[in-house]
């Protein structure tokens, strides 16, 4: 949610994040290379997870880094309303009041009360 008082140039780490990447690709690949040498197979494919991981980590930051700065809204744009409700932005229609009944699909439920009916639940007769 924008508050409005978001610096005008934020921009994401992408670099220092990159270079991250790069550091935990040289220790995985290290690691997987040393136990597989061990012959600790389960640490070394855990390692070849962590670097398989690491790695597309690395083409998605690449990725954003090629794709260049994006719009960044200035101080003359509001901030955004925030989301009240917690639906999403979907908000059902509102509902029609009954028409004689009152229940799921114009059931009955017992106690509803009405006119046509007498106290036994038939027909009311007159006098």
């Amino acid at each position: 949610m924008r508050t409005g008082s978001e610096p005008i140039t934020a921009r994401s780490p992408l670099r220092m994040r990159f270079w991250l990447s790069v550091w935990g690709l040289i220790w995985a690949v290290g690691g997987t290379t040393a136990f597989a040498l061990a012959g600790r197979t389960g640490w070394a494919a855990f390692c070849g997870a962590l670097a398989l991981i690491v790695a597309v980590d690395m083409i998605m930051i690449v990725r954003h880094i090629r794709q260049g700065p994006h719009f960044q809204p200035g101080r003359d744009v509001p901030p955004y309303e925030p989301d009240h409700g917690g639906t999403g932005g979907y908000r059902p229609p509102p509902r029609k009041p009954d028409e004689g009944g009152g229940g799921l699909d114009g059931l009955r439920r017992p106690g509803d009360s009405d006119t046509s009916q007498g106290p036994g639940g038939g027909p009311e007769r007159g006098p």
